[in-house]
């Protein structure tokens, strides 16, 4: 079969319509970056707490010596101001002027649009655009506007982007770079599932494109190309969206396929274990503090999250006919259904010993240990988060949601840096999209093949 791949203009550029996904935090780098844009692609850096060098250029590990959360967080945002600056300064030097460099934020991330201004004020002429999503980025126009580069909001409906426009875009029309539709089922991280779908049924993505197409169409956009993320693993499988005058300029972005590159940041048994999954082996759930859906492997982490909301219950503070049971745990008592005060029994007997209140009026029962980590990484919270329900901050004046910390989630700050940088890939939160599971089945990676990045662009522009 012959596959030709038209190059694409964005940012002022003819580049290859191939997009380096952003994953943070310090996954997507200078290293991995700066090669892709190299090879004629757009790079995107992560400017979620980015890694940053010292003078010697080794790793500045990030610490937080705050005694506040506001203190905390503060000095998240100059982690990542600092990290996302020398990250970009690194992939200008490999991509060598090639390509494009992208920057991508966590719109929930606290301080996102701080950060941005912080990026964006050192790095003029070395970013191109600013990738965000995972929230409604209202000011995202505005603030591109500011800095002269292009902008990519990451939606999964026509309609979610209707509303950006209507709202906000309309006021930065010529800056828009592209519309990144983002598959809520099969996007590796945060995704943008909406209360009305259903995680267990994936949609076609096809006609959800169509229609932000049609959207986009009746707002004049035609021309802007819409960016297709998420389940994209090789361009022979998406061959009739290319050059379709239904979709109009289509650019696809790759999240997953170049985590596992010679170039790639993350560490040997991260790759090792990416080479070794099955289908299925991926997880779409609700634990993440974001209060967003994610994708993640399943592994001792996610189980453990999973067991915390199997064991829980409703309580009552009052008796009455529904909750007419007495719980007894560690003198405190409440008051459950019968038929939930045995199974609380049998968990307590069997080492969980510890009930946690949820926002929700329900307990879960964790082990002592447990409950202790729970408690001290809500106490250690950096306030990464413009509102986290694991602890309770937000961005505020007050730093505070109004809402009980959920002890069903975690913090996700801490396990995303630790993964990072060598920690353990069965014990942390691991993010993946869900084609991961075709590192063990394409012949691309066969007897544990590991491309460069230029490899790996070369094969995709293939059709493979």
């Amino acid at each position: 079969m012959s596959f030709s791949l038209n190059s694409i203009r964005l940012g002022g550029k003819e580049v290859l319509p191939l997009i380096e996904g952003g994953k943070g935090v310090a996954i997507s780098t200078g290293a991995s970056t700066g090669p892709w844009a190299a090879a004629g692609g757009v790079g995107t850096i992560s400017a979620v707490i980015a890694d940053a060098y010292d003078e010697h250029g080794n790793m500045i590990p990030h610490e937080y010596m705050g005694k506040s959360r506001r203190e905390r967080h503060d000095e998240m945002v100059d982690y990542s101001i600092k990290g996302t600056i020398d990250q970009v300064r690194k992939a200008w030097e490999i991509s060598k002027g090639e390509g494009l460099i992208n920057i991508n934020m966590l719109w929930e991330l606290g301080g996102a649009q701080r950060i941005l201004h912080g990026v964006l004020e050192k790095t003029k002429g070395m970013v191109s655009g600013i990738t965000c999503g995972a929230g409604m980025p209202f000011k995202l126009g505005e603030l591109a506007s500011k800095y002269g580069v292009n902008y990519y909001p990451i939606v999964s409906s026509g309609r979610a982007f209707n509303l950006l426009w209507r709202r906000a875009y309309k006021n930065a029309a010529d800056l828009l770079g592209g519309v990144v539709y983002e598959d809520p089922w099969l996007a590796g991280g945060h995704n943008g599932l909406s209360n009305a779908e259903d995680p267990n049924e994936p949609g076609d993505p096809y006609p959800r494109v169509a229609e932000l197409r049609k959207v986009m169409r009746k707002l004049g956009l035609d021309h802007v190309p819409i960016i297709m993320a998420g389940g994209v693993w090789n361009l022979k499988e998406w061959k009739d969206w290319i050059d379709n005058k239904e979709l109009g300029p289509i650019v696809f972005q790759f999240g997953t396929r170049p985590m596992l590159t010679k170039e790639s940041p993350i560490s040997d048994k991260w790759k090792k274990r990416l080479m070794s999954l099955k289908d299925g082996d991926v997880l779409l759930q609700n634990f993440s503090p974001t209060g967003f859906f994610s994708s993640a492997l399943k592994n001792s982490f996610i189980g453990e999250l999973v067991g915390r909301t199997d064991r829980q219950v409703e309580f009552s503070s009052e008796k009455n006919e529904e909750f007419n049971t007495e719980l007894v745990v560690e003198r405190k008592k409440y008051n459950v259904r019968g038929e939930d005060y045995a199974k609380a029994k049998n968990w307590l007997a069997a080492g969980y010993e510890k009930a946690m209140k949820t926002p929700d009026d329900t307990l879960i029962f964790v082990e002592p240990e447990k409950c202790a980590e729970i408690r001290k990484d809500q106490k250690d919270c950096v306030g990464c988060l413009s509102q986290c329900r694991f602890s309770s901050w937000a961005d505020n004046e007050k730093n505070a949601t109004g809402r009980l910390a959920d002890p069903r989630s975690f913090c996700i700050q801490k396990t995303l840096d630790d993964v990072a940088h060598e920690g353990s890939v069965d014990n942390n939160l691991v993010f993946a999209g869900h084609n991961a599971f075709r590192f063990g089945s394409d012949p691309f990676y066969s007897n544990g093949f590991v491309p460069t990045v230029k490899q790996l662009v070369d094969r995709i522009i293939s059709g493979d």
